[in-house]
């Protein structure tokens, strides 16, 4: 355990330092965000700052070889870091230059088929599993990315979704999920101060890329290697609820629903007026329910199986509901509020 933690902080130092010596560069490389369509800020601000997490998270895993942290499957570790790597490299081209996006929907498939494929012989299971691991990690790393759209989100979830992987490596004695969910934690945590207290840097695209990778290439390696799925959906139900409600209403309202936009769920509550670290912590708290109970639910008999199912549907049904409810309840006080005379 000592090899994981050392790893981990090493992760962390570097997440926390590397900031300082990536933004100057990025300045003066002019890689900056100019507000769009699906954006929930108001000015330019510097983006790509998913370049000093990406090395972070490189200098983690690299910590945790080195160390001993992963006896064994260090294959399957290393593979899991060629599929971060892969799409990290993707994102910094998209934050440089930008794709189509014919051109990173076939970047995104390809390392998801190829990552995958390895992860597959690694593990020994059939592949048949194939087309779904593979569309499993291209569509997560999208979903990533829609999501970080508000201060602090993404820095939340990778630091909540490696925290539940860390975990999970534990319980199913799986060394290399333990190490690579601690240094996504860390890689996020470090992070999470110049988004929250500064808001004038983003991860980027590269840093988004970087988070959907790290989460999915983690949870198909675990569900490979015969980890428990309740584990490797937990950190990921409200994300993955949240964009494909929204795909829905999209969808349902006749809307083009691949056009930018900013209408997911997280972005509808800064409407209603919370602010992005109220938003965003309204979506970790979900999070932090729903990964309790499933966590629970794991191991557990029928019953409590059944309560704990029916408290993470009504938790995400409530959250995705929220952004209406506040409304609703807000107008109604409007409505019978008595003019003081």
């Amino acid at each position: 355990m000592m090899p994981v933690l050392l790893a981990a902080l090493i992760t962390l130092a570097a997440s926390v330092l590397l900031p300082f010596v990536v933004k100057p560069w990025l300045v003066k490389m002019g890689v900056v965000d100019v507000p769009s369509a699906r954006s929930s800020h108001g000015k330019t601000t510097i983006r790509g700052m998913g370049v000093a997490v990406s090395l972070a998270t490189a200098v983690g895993y690299a910590a945790a070889v080195v160390l001993g942290a992963v006896t064994v499957d260090r294959s399957v570790f290393l593979t899991v870091l060629a599929i971060i790597a892969a799409s990290a490299a993707v994102g910094w081209i998209e934050d440089l230059r930008g794709l189509s996006i014919r051109g990173r929907a076939a970047a995104q498939l390809g390392i998801g088929t190829a990552g995958s494929a390895g992860l597959i012989h690694l593990t020994g299971q059939s592949f048949w599993w194939l087309p779904l691991a593979a569309l499993a990690i291209a569509a997560y790393v999208n979903i990533a990315n829609f999501m970080d759209g508000v201060n602090g989100i993404s820095s939340f979830h990778g630091i909540l979704a490696g925290a539940a992987y860390a975990v999970a490596g534990l319980l199913a004695e799986q060394p290399w999920l333990t190490a690579g969910g601690a240094v996504l934690a860390m890689a996020f945590l470090g992070f999470l101060p110049w988004n929250l207290s500064r808001g004038s840097v983003f991860l980027g695209d590269v840093g988004s890329y970087l988070l959907g990778a790290s989460v999915a290439a983690l949870a198909v390696g675990g569900f490979l290697g015969g980890v428990y799925v309740e584990y490797l959906l937990a950190p990921i139900l409200v994300y993955v609820a949240d964009t494909g409600y929204t795909l829905l209403r999209r969808i349902k309202a006749g809307e083009r629903w691949y056009s930018s936009h900013r209408e997911h769920v997280y972005q509808r509550l800064t409407d209603v007026g919370f602010s992005h670290v109220q938003s965003a912590g309204t979506v970790s708290a979900c999070t932090i329910a729903v990964t309790v109970l499933s966590f629970i639910a794991a191991t557990a008999a029928l019953p409590v199986v059944v309560l704990c199912v029916a408290g993470s549907l009504a938790i995400l049904g409530l959250y995705l509901a929220s952004p209406d409810l506040i409304r609703r309840f807000r107008r109604r006080q409007k409505v019978t509020r008595v003019p003081v005379s």
